[in-house]
């Protein structure tokens, strides 16, 4: 059994999943939150258990990581017997910067450029590193292998990724257009092409990851070409409190005339916008759902600029890739909203769309096609595995020193 324990760190958080890499499954998952806190409270779950909620003293991610190796072993269902059988830690590192186009083994210079990329990322990527300095520590005979959300749209021509601005500014800030959430568009897209006519030669696919963090990815022949996020995580779509484009005169606007400061700017733009400051009442849809038919405009405003948003970036993209065959619905919302992905959908069978209202009314969380039968436009609902992508890209790394993205 070729087992991988999959990291996603948080800077008050530690998510795990071991994964067992032969057979695809997920054999035990949680994850260890308010670290540092007086108390702290971890949450475990091993395949056809109950799932155990503690509370728990998780000084630092040391602490949470040692305190998440103990349960694996030591639990009366084990899947481990020892830290030795942990062949592999995946890493989830949100920024590789312009530097890595696959996943890579961790070593001093690897975690040197995941620092030197902290500007770009100030909220994930010293979380991330420390995920990594606590599984080295913890798990110093197992392969550590970083994989970069970045890394699957380093693809993108320049035309797609290049901001309009000075090039010696450019250059010297490494301002550009990265994109995110790669192992969820790449999973999905690849699996799309194992389940539907669409081979990924000569392909024009469009995957919307829509989550309470929301991205588009435009993908040609299985390669990324374009996606909505830009520099950081926060361009591109409404998010749960994230507000997605912006004019950027709205920062100035902020500071001049509201007195704000401008990390006072940056967290409103990141922590109360989007359709948390659009409905002034929640940043998750199905609440914003359940009170929208309630009768709260203010929450039905938040679901329409959410879904204009995205069925906008679906023409954008179609226009990119000079028509689509294959439309992605994934990740919480993607999955699990028939309503939001028929509202985003309507008014697209000009251009091909056309729903199937059973098909899409039945898929909610599986893996189906929703699509009319005369739809020129395969749609699909395709859940995503991130964390899969992980373990075999880490799994790659440390059996042959290539990744698989």
């Amino acid at each position: 059994m070729s087992l991988v324990l999959v990291i996603n760190s948080g800077s008050s958080s530690l998510r795990f999943a071991l994964i067992d890499c032969e057979s695809g499954r997920r054999t035990a998952r949680g994850y260890v939150e308010r670290i540092g806190a007086v108390s702290s409270i971890a949450t475990y779950e091993i395949d056809g258990e109950p799932r155990e909620r503690l509370s728990v003293k998780a000084k630092d991610h040391g602490a949470a990581m040692e305190m998440v190796l103990e349960f694996l072993i030591g639990h009366h269902a084990a899947v481990v017997t020892s830290v030795n059988d942990v062949k592999a830690v995946g890493h989830r590192v949100v920024h590789g910067g312009e530097r890595f186009s696959e996943a890579v083994r961790v070593d001093e210079e690897v975690v040197d450029a995941i620092a030197d990329a902290f500007d770009l990322a100030p909220l994930h990527n010293p979380a991330n590193l420390k995920g990594i300095e606590a599984a080295r520590k913890a798990l110093p005979n197992a392969v550590q292998v970083a994989v970069f959300d970045t890394a699957f749209h380093q693809t993108m021509p320049a035309n797609a990724y290049s901001y309009a601005l000075p090039e010696r500014l450019r250059r010297r800030h490494r301002i550009r257009r990265y994109g995110f959430h790669g192992p969820s568009h790449y999973f999905v897209s690849r699996r799309l092409y194992e389940i539907s006519n669409i081979s990924n030669e000569h392909s024009r696919v469009i995957s919307c990851h829509l989550g309470n963090g929301a991205s588009m990815c435009a993908i040609r022949n299985g390669e990324s070409v374009d996606t909505s996020m830009g520099l950081t995580p926060l361009s591109g779509l409404v998010m749960g409190t994230r507000c997605g484009d912006v004019d950027a005169s709205v920062v100035f606007e902020l500071v001049e005339k509201d007195e704000l400061a401008l990390s006072e700017v940056h967290t409103l733009l990141n922590r109360h916008s989007g359709l948390l400051g659009l409905s002034g009442y929640a940043s998750d849809m199905r609440d914003l759902l359940k009170e929208s038919a309630a009768g709260d405009a203010r929450c039905r405003h938040a679901i329409d600029v959410f879904c204009y948003r995205a069925r906008a970036y679906i023409g954008q993209y179609m226009a990119v890739l000079n028509g689509c065959d294959g439309i992605i619905f994934t990740a919480g919302i993607g999955e699990h909203s028939p309503e939001v992905r028929a509202q985003i959908c309507a008014g697209l069978e000009n251009l091909g769309v056309r729903l199937d209202d059973a098909r899409n009314r039945d898929a909610v969380g599986v893996e189906a096609k929703i699509s009319a039968g005369d739809s020129g436009v395969e749609v699909w609902v395709i859940p995503t595995n991130e964390e899969l992508v992980i373990a075999l890209d880490a799994l790659g790394v440390a059996t042959a020193g290539e990744g698989l993205i």
